[in-house]
């Protein structure tokens, strides 16, 4: 097998090129993708895909980029699909991205120069005592960086054009997939499966080096409406209730010592207020409710419920409305039925010189939804770090792994077969 080398620096000519093109997602959107720019980089994908001799490369009307690399081997291999999300975070702008190539990194702190408020440095960001000798990756400071996923749309398109070139690699068929709208939880939600014709799937959308997460969170989303009663508040004693204060109420008598991402790690869940508005005579609050498995996540939408009823009874003329609807599940209870999916990525990365870090991981991906769909897809390593702020960061050397694993993955498939 031949080893997969950055000839020319091709890998970080990719990622900087697509960072610098805004797909940032929009929750608020009712349009698939959620925002028409994401397909800016899809034609770029797919243009590039073509100029490698993949001839089957297209984008579809939703946004979705979908793509086949043809097996090289006799043999009966089951088809692997690589995924990556093209969206960056609505949490930050991704207008304007600058990215820094910050060599041979020596343990200082990095400071971007268009804020220098953003500083970097190895007490906050742990990772970065593994980095000594290699190359960063950051944005300028007025942006986040985009790695997740750039990084991993990158290194699969990196792996992809390897493989074309060195047809000799024994492989199975192998799928490329790269979806709009993860970061708004609707990456795969017009994902063609049948189209697609994969038996098994990996995304690539993890952060630290070796790494491959089989666990995620379960999750649903909740949308809590309060209906207040509306007054001249010069004439308001004993008639106004005010829905932004009940709606207030109720998100401060949630747990702040539990249950809050501010306090919680590990499989420990949380109830999340992630947007209130609102008026005095009706106010709405989104919530995103997390646990690693569901008869947790349940009882936090009950606790919810709950509080919500607790405070409402102070205010006679007022209602509320909570629904709670399914994100997504942890894909845990989908691959523990097929252990050599997992199996076959850990090898891979063995084989990359790494060693293997199985881990859970405390949030989502697309293959999440995916493995519930029928194609069952752990997350592998993307060397992605600090991933919807302003400090996100990527290592060089870390993606050129992420490529290398890639590749032996489809390698152990076709050994295996």
């Amino acid at each position: 097998m031949l080893n997969y080398q950055n000839k020319n620096k091709t890998l970080q000519d990719r990622f900087t090129k697509y960072v610098q093109i805004d797909t940032q997602s929009d929750p608020l959107s009712p349009t698939v993708p959620s925002t028409e720019k994401q397909k800016d980089l899809g034609r770029i994908l797919v243009a590039e895909l073509l100029a490698m001799g993949i001839s089957d490369a297209h984008l579809d009307e939703y946004g979705y980029v979908y793509a086949t690399i043809p097996s090289t081997t006799d043999k009966q291999v089951p088809v692997i699909c690589f995924c990556s999300h093209m969206d960056t975070s609505p949490d930050c702008t991704g207008a304007g991205v600058k990215p820094i190539i910050h060599l041979n990194y020596q343990g200082q702190d990095l400071v971007l120069p268009d804020d220098q408020n953003i500083v970097l440095r190895m007490d906050e960001h742990p990772d970065l005592k593994d980095q000594i000798g290699n190359d960063i990756i950051t944005a300028s400071g007025t942006t986040l960086l985009g790695a997740d996923n750039k990084a991993g749309v990158a290194e699969i398109m990196e792996a992809a054009a390897f493989l074309m070139e060195n047809p000799e690699i024994k492989h199975g068929t192998i799928k490329v997939l790269f979806t709009p709208d993860e970061e708004i939880g609707r990456g795969v939600d017009k994902a063609d499966l049948k189209k697609l014709g994969a038996d098994f799937g990996y995304t690539i959308d993890g952060e630290t080096l070796g790494s491959i997460e089989d666990e995620t969170f379960s999750a649903d989303g909740a949308v809590l409406t309060i209906h207040g009663v509306s007054s001249h508040p010069g004439f308001a004693k004993g008639k106004m209730e005010s829905a932004i204060k009940i709606l207030s109420d109720v998100i401060a008598a949630l747990p702040a010592d539990c249950l809050s991402p501010e306090s919680t790690e590990g499989k420990e869940g949380f109830i999340h207020p992630v947007s209130i508005n609102g008026s005095v005579e009706q106010a709405e609050a989104r919530f995103i409710l997390r646990a690693f498995n569901d008869e947790e996540l349940q009882a936090n939408g009950e606790l919810l419920d709950a509080t919500v009823q607790n405070i409402i009874e102070d205010f006679p003329n007022s209602t509320y409305e909570l629904k709670i609807s399914e994100q997504y599940r942890n894909m845990k209870q989908v691959l523990d039925g097929y252990p050599q999916v997992v199996a076959n990525g850990i090898e891979a990365i063995k084989r990359a010189g790494i060693t293997p870090k199985q881990q859970s991981i405390r949030g989502g991906t697309d293959g999440s939804r995916l493995s519930f769909m029928g194609l069952p897809c752990p997350n592998i390593f993307a060397g992605e770090h600090a991933f919807h702020g302003k400090q996100e960061w990527a290592s060089v050397q870390d993606m050129e792994k992420a490529v290398q694993t890639i590749v032996n993955i489809a390698v152990v498939w076709e050994e295996q077969a």
